[in-house]
Order: structure tokens, then C-alpha cells, then sequence
């Protein structure tokens, strides 16, 4: 097994980032930020991928951050990014706005910085013996990445606010039941459950769904008249791509697809 903090392997067109810190719950710690600050824009860049997964490694999918290291990142140089506002910006602001469909496989615990990791991701599908929470509150911490600005989106506000306010965790099932989990799965199934729905997502065009991901995560900041101009825009801006046209020839021709994402 790597000693890496995050690893990163392939499974065809499907990218794997796997919290690598079982020992400790995969709680983020400063060389996961740092692999992921490597990891991210490689597989943005990388044509060959289509979908990210992110999963953790034995019985937590991640316990948040490691809270020796956010305390002992507060005594850094003036100026100087501290441990939260790399893990804020340079880790969960690019998943949020991540240009490749995003699918968090919960495998275990998830809680405080796990689930706001969780959050960033554009799909979720958990473990049954999954358990999601915010956890902050019973360290006396505050959420800087969407757990009190976010959740209340995902899920209703007053579940948002008894997960914030108590620090207890809500079954897979739980949360599916409110909305923010997509699929629940037998535990020994979750690996291959998210590589097929993964290849099933990889087959479409990597730019109508990159397309299609920026006017989602744009929409619950518009009214409803703003959402529909931005979808027309960016259906105009659609109508040039190699994609589209490729899409419907193939319809046509009553053959598949081949598409190249531009």
C-alpha cells in the first residue's frame, strides 16, 4: 500500500483519487492538500479522463481535517496561507467548479472537512454502513468549506442546522432520504457500483457535460429567468462544437457516438 497521504490511479477513463490515511480516518492533513494541489489540475488537463471519483481508504471516506495541523498552521507568517485557506481554495473551490463530473464514493465515516468534500462532488453514491455529519460543533470549530453556507442548499434547512448544531451523524439511507445522497449500495459493491456509473457518464461528450455542470452550479444564484438566458447562451455557444454535430450525425446514422469534447 502507498505511504501517500492521496492517491491517484486510472481505471480507464475514470480518474481515482483515494484518501490514503486510514490510520487517522483520512482526515486531511497538509501533504493530502499538497497532493491534491498536484492531483486536480493534471486530471483537468488530462483529455483521456472523462470522470473524477474521490473515496477513502478503510472504514472512513474522511473525518475532516487533522486538527493538529490546522492548529499548528495558525502560527505561520503574516501573508501566508494557512492550512485552511489551502484546503479552502486550492482543494474545495476547484472540485466545486471541477470542468469533469465529480462523484464521491462514501465509504465509511464522513464528516466535517469529509463532507464538505462530499459537497463539492456533482454526484455522491454511499456505503449502507456509511455515516455523514457535520462533527464540527463538538470541537468548538467553525465550517469554512460550505458547511453552514451549503448544506442548507443540499438538503431541508432544518437538517442542515440539526447536523450543524448537534454533531451527530445520519445513516447513507438517512441521507438519501433527504436528498443528498444519490444511491446507497451494499459496502462490498461500492467500487464497482461508481466505476460503471462512472464509464456510463464517461461515454458523453465531455464538453455538453462540462457545459451543462456550469449552468447547474450557476442556477440557485439566479432567478429563474437569469437560468433559462445563461442555458440559451450557452446552447448558442453548444450549437458550434464538433460534439453536437458529431452527436447528431450519429443519431442519425444510427451509430454511436464518437465523441472528442470540443
Amino acid at each position: 500500500m502507498s505511504d501517500k497521504a492521496l492517491t491517484y490511479t486510472t481505471r480507464g477513463p475514470v480518474a481515482w483519487l483515494t484518501l490514503n490515511r486510514p490510520k487517522a480516518m483520512n482526515s486531511i492533513n497538509l501533504q493530502m492538500i499538497e497532493l491534491f494541489e498536484q492531483y486536480l489540475p493534471e486530471i483537468a488537463a488530462d483529455e483521456s479522463i472523462r470522470v473524477l471519483v474521490i473515496t477513502g481508504t478503510g472504514r472512513a471516506f474522511c473525518a475532516g481535517a487533522d486538527l493538529k495541523e490546522v492548529l499548528e498552521s495558525a502560527n505561520g507568517k503574516p501573508g501566508e496561507q494557512d492550512f485552511l485557506d489551502r484546503v479552502s481554495d486550492n482543494v474545495w473551490a476547484l472540485l466545486r467548479d471541477f470542468p469533469k463530473p465529480v462523484i464521491a464514493a462514501l465509504n465509511g465515516m464522513t464528516l466535517a472537512g469529509g463532507l464538505e468534500t462530499a459537497m463539492c462532488a456533482d454526484i455522491v453514491i454511499a456505503a449502507e454502513t456509511a455515516k455523514i455529519g457535520d462533527a464540527h460543533a463538538n470541537f468548538g470549530v467553525y465550517p469554512g468549506g460550505g458547511g453552514a453556507a451549503v448544506l442548507p442548499r443540499l438538503v431541508p434547512h432544518n437538517v442542515a442546522k440539526y447536523l450543524l448544531f448537534t454533531g451527530e451523524t445520519l445513516t447513507a439511507n438517512e441521507m438519501k432520504a433527504y436528498g443528498f445522497v444519490n444511491q446507497v449500495v451494499n459496502d462490498d459493491e461500492l467500487t464497482t457500483v461508481v466505476q460503471g456509473l462512472a464509464e456510463r457518464i464517461a461515454q458523453n461528450s465531455p464538453i455538453a457535460l462540462q457545459r451543462m455542470k456550469e449552468v447547474a452550479n450557476a442556477t440557485l444564484d439566479k432567478s429563474r429567468d437569469q437560468a433559462l438566458e445563461h442555458e440559451q447562451v450557452m446552447l448558442r455557444k453548444h450549437q458550434r462544437s464538433f460534439d453536437m454535430d458529431e452527436g447528431l450525425r450519429a443519431f442519425a446514422e444510427k451509430r454511436k457516438p464518437r465523441f472528442k469534447g470540443h
